[in-house]
């Protein structure tokens, strides 16, 4: 799949893996891949995002990335809905924290010594990468370019997703900028 990636969409896979690791991560999640999008400029994906007032609120997505791996990767709605159970996530966050130190959720591995080999993809990371392959395919392209992997990011529920649509940036807004239209449903 990876030979059929344009030179910006491979740019954002490395900037995954790179944002993986400075994070010190287990895996390389679908976070990681938005985070390298969102670094990336002159592609297709930043032309979307810039279109959709990107420039506002980029770093206000990155904070809401940060806030949801502090929560162990819950998303916010993920988050109210188990409020709505009871279960109060801030202060769960606040007393692990307070216990085991800021970031205990994150899945830091910061002092359980260094990592070494490949850092692998989550099974999150990877359905964004099969699901850019479908989008590209649904429009019958013979790449997978860095706007399929936003459109990927944009499809699938999830923290990145959710991020996004607070800033009204959602799969359909990606499209009409992109392709001028609805796009037919692909994954």
């Amino acid at each position: 799949m990876f030979e059929r990636f344009t030179k910006d969409a491979r740019a954002v896979v490395t900037g995954a893996v790179e944002h993986a690791e400075r994070d010190e991560a287990p895996a390389v999640g679908p976070e990681h891949l938005l985070l390298a999008l969102l670094d990336r400029e002159g592609g297709r994906a930043s032309f979307a995002l810039a279109s959709l007032g990107g420039g506002a609120w980029l770093d206000s997505v990155r904070r809401a990335l940060g806030e949801a791996r502090r929560r162990g990767g819950l998303s916010q709605a993920e988050t109210d809905a188990l409020a709505g159970l009871g279960i109060d996530v801030t202060e769960i966050v606040a007393r692990v924290e307070e216990a085991h130190g800021v970031g205990a959720l994150a899945g830091d591995r910061r002092g359980r010594g260094g990592w070494s080999g490949h850092r692998p993809f989550s099974k999150d990371a990877k359905d964004v990468l099969t699901r850019s392959l479908r989008m590209a395919l649904a429009r019958r392209d013979r790449y997978i370019g860095d706007e399929h992997l936003l459109l990927a990011l944009t499809s699938r529920p999830g923290v990145p997703a959710e991020a996004l649509a607070d800033h009204g940036v959602t799969h359909e807004s990606v499209t009409r900028v992109l392709y001028g239209g609805p796009e037919s449903k692909a994954g």
